[in-house]
């Protein structure tokens, strides 16, 4: 079972530790094994927290998104590299058995058959929080999304939302169904990942250089939360696109019809309920009673979007939204850091753990076919959300390009799709590595070409500024900008 597979299929309870051989196929492991699977958990998630906190202070010293730095952990710790944290699943834990497991069979003196069907059984509970993981992340997502401010920005950031969206999902499914002959259901997948875009490596970016509060940023900022609204919908279809293994038109205007009303049905029920939720919290005395009300609030609504074949984060990201509504907002993002940073680096890492990037090199013949389906994806990822700027008018004034840019980096949303998607297994193993080397890539470049399309723009009006002050000298223009600065800071 794969470590996501209750994303795509949740409903399986979280199982005790001494169940979790059970779950693996084992049935008469029993109690036995119970402390060897703790143990291998616990070895499991050293080297996970190990790896991800590795991986993100090297990359927040190198200026770039952490979470980069927990998705390259998990390569380097499992089936690319060291093959510490690997997967049942997994073809190459046929060929190279799992280091801790062989670390807990040498060191618990037990037989070979006896370390296989253990290292199944912890496997199958980091999966579990690993799911746990992408759940609180979708929920914290949802949290840090601004409702109100999202309908203010108004009709410009809808445009370049759904432009957005539907120009790469389009462009790259049907480019991966008639140029590389691929099946309809993994193109649909991979073009669905080019549709995500980060909120939080963007916003990081325009409130480095200090364009949060302008016009464009203004607009980036409500398309990319609009953008994610839109994402989860369309995982959410094509994810259940994948439990049938066909498409059905009347299945895909079930599931919109579906995730429209659920996503605003849930908005507006908690809208109305919320203030009842305030007073319930405010009555409770007990340690923990925000965090604790709000994540059975957030677990109601995932179990529901479940039940009428939803994904459960489209659960968990309606419950953000809600409570991110009421005036518990700051005091719940506060408290739910802790939780996040302890389970979603569990699905970062296992993100990672699970990609082959083997599969992209180049030296191997087969391989070959996976770098172009990268170069594809990464091209039209990139001139997908670039040209969405393009679809503002009437604002002359406007950098339509800082726009565009703005939208390319995907993030952990992009990350989200690829997971479900291996889960699923509509992904292959190329096509797998050739979305996370997209995701990779789009986050990396696009803080950079931010910086310099905002920087170009402001060069370009101070230009303009120092013709129209009417100055034919340059040197006397750029005298009497110091001078107004000065008596300015004056």
């Amino acid at each position: 079972m794969s470590f996501l597979s209750p994303l795509v299929f949740l409903g399986a309870p979280l199982l005790p530790i001494h169940f979790a051989a059970e779950v693996a196929g084992e049935a008469n492991a029993g109690v036995d094994e119970a402390p060897l699977i703790l143990a291998g958990v616990l070895l499991s998630l050293i080297v996970i927290y190990f790896a991800s906190k590795v991986g993100e202070e090297l990359c927040s010293r190198l200026n770039l998104p952490p979470v980069l730095g927990s998705l390259l952990g998990g390569v380097v710790v499992g089936v690319s590299a060291l093959h510490l944290l690997m997967f049942p699943e997994a073809s190459a834990t046929e060929v190279t058995p799992s280091v801790l497991s062989t670390l807990l069979q040498a060191t618990t003196d037990t037989t070979a058959g006896t370390a296989t069907s253990v290292a199944a059984g912890y496997s199958e509970v980091i999966s579990v929080l690993a799911e746990l993981g992408v759940i609180i992340l979708l929920f914290e997502i949802g949290l840090e999304s601004d409702l109100s401010e999202l309908i203010r920005v108004g009709p410009q950031a809808a445009v370049v939302a759904i432009v957005g969206v539907v120009a790469p999902f389009v462009a790259g499914t049907l480019g991966l169904i008639y140029l590389f002959h691929m099946a309809a259901i993994p193109a649909i997948f991979a073009g669905a990942a080019l549709t995500a875009t980060s909120i939080g490596i963007t916003a990081k970016v325009l409130a480095e250089i200090q364009q949060l509060s302008s016009e464009e940023g203004q607009i980036i900022i409500g398309a990319a939360v609009l953008d994610d609204v839109l994402g989860i919908i369309v995982l959410a279809v094509v994810a259940s696109l994948a439990k049938t293994g066909e498409i059905q038109v009347n299945n895909i205007v079930y599931l919109i019809i579906s995730s429209v009303v659920f996503l605003v049905g849930s908005i507006v029920l908690g809208r109305f309920l919320s203030p009842y939720f305030t007073a319930l919290v405010d009555r409770l005395n007990t340690r923990g009673n925000l965090l604790i009300a709000s994540l059975i609030f957030a677990f109601i609504l995932a179990y529901i979007a479940t039940a009428i074949h939803l994904e459960a984060i489209l659960g968990a990201f309606t419950a953000g939204l809600v409570l991110a509504e009421t005036d518990k907002r700051q005091e719940l993002e506060e408290q739910i850091l802790p939780i996040a940073d302890m389970f979603v680096p569990i699905f970062f890492v296992c993100v990672g753990a699970k990609t082959d990037v083997s599969v992209l090199n180049p030296m191997v013949p087969e391989n070959r076919e996976g770098l172009i389906i990268a170069a594809f994806l990464i091209i039209v990822a990139i001139i997908g959300k670039v040209i969405t700027g393009l679809t503002i008018v009437g604002k002359p004034d406007l950098n339509r390009l800082a726009i565009g840019v703005g939208m390319i980096p995907r993030g952990e949303v992009g990350l989200v799709f690829a997971g479900v998607g291996s889960a699923s297994g509509a992904l292959s193993r190329p096509l797998e590595a050739a979305i996370i080397v997209m995701v990779i890539l789009t986050t990396f470049v696009a803080p950079p070409f931010l910086r310099i399309v905002f920087s170009d723009a402001e060069a370009e009006g101070d230009a303009l500024g120092t013709i129209a002050s009417g100055s034919s000298d340059p040197v006397e223009a750029t005298v009497s900008t110091v001078a107004e600065d000065l008596e300015q800071e004056s």
